[in-house]
């Protein structure tokens, strides 16, 4: 799926900068499913899914505040141990939107991220649990575009810097809006980089 993502990007970047668009909401509640794979070797696969909730707040013409939190689970086996990992990750943040066109704008993004990872271990009637928590700093720009009245897509590319001995990664966004009315629509995303996936499908209402 990585692999698509430069090919993806470029196929839907020509409609972006091509068209010309009606103007683009920066205020807007959003939720639905989340899910979240991990690609780390055929031993080390992990899926877990679960549900996210986010938003933008336009507070001036051009920079908006981003706010949301998303949250997985997924149970695997370790031996014989049975282990219950829930990954918890709220994040705050500050965006700016300038035209490019009509119909497109330039995007980017600064943000707090805290992750939080839950792995609760039973074997037997044996009981453990085990946390890990890091704050990771993102960066990202990119494009957002109206193709027709009632689809919109984006495409971003990002760098997350979590210290605490965590690695830093790049990452992609690519993702579309359908819109049913002038305030309701559909959302569909992907994020992907060296190692994760993430796919992400819900209701926007803008305002």
């Amino acid at each position: 799926m990585r692999k698509m993502l430069l090919p993806t990007c470029l196929l839907l970047a020509t409609p972006l900068l091509a068209s010309a668009s009606d103007e683009l909401s920066y205020t807007y509640v959003e939720g639905g499913w989340n899910r979240l794979k991990l690609d780390a070797g055929s031993t080390a696969d992990f899926t877990t899914d679960g549900g996210y909730a986010r938003g933008s707040f336009a507070v001036t013409p051009q920079f908006h505040v981003i706010a949301g939190a998303s949250r997985v689970s997924g149970s695997d086996r370790r031996g014989a141990a049975r282990v219950k990992t829930t990954l918890d990750v709220p994040y705050l943040g500050l965006g700016y939107h300038a035209p490019i066109s009509d119909r497109l704008d330039f995007t980017s993004e600064f943000a707090w991220n805290h992750r939080s990872a839950t792995s609760d271990y039973r074997l037997g009637d044996a009981r453990s649990r085990q946390t890990s928590r890091f704050n990771e700093v993102v960066g990202m720009v990119g494009v957002r575009s109206r193709f027709t009245e009632q689809i919109e897509g984006w495409l971003k590319g990002g760098y997350a810097n979590g210290g605490d001995g965590q690695d830093a990664r790049w990452y992609g966004v690519v993702g579309g809006q359908l819109n049913f009315t002038d305030r309701w629509g559909v959302v569909l995303e992907g994020q992907f980089d060296k190692d994760t996936s993430e796919y992400r499908a819900g209701v926007r209402a803008s305002f």
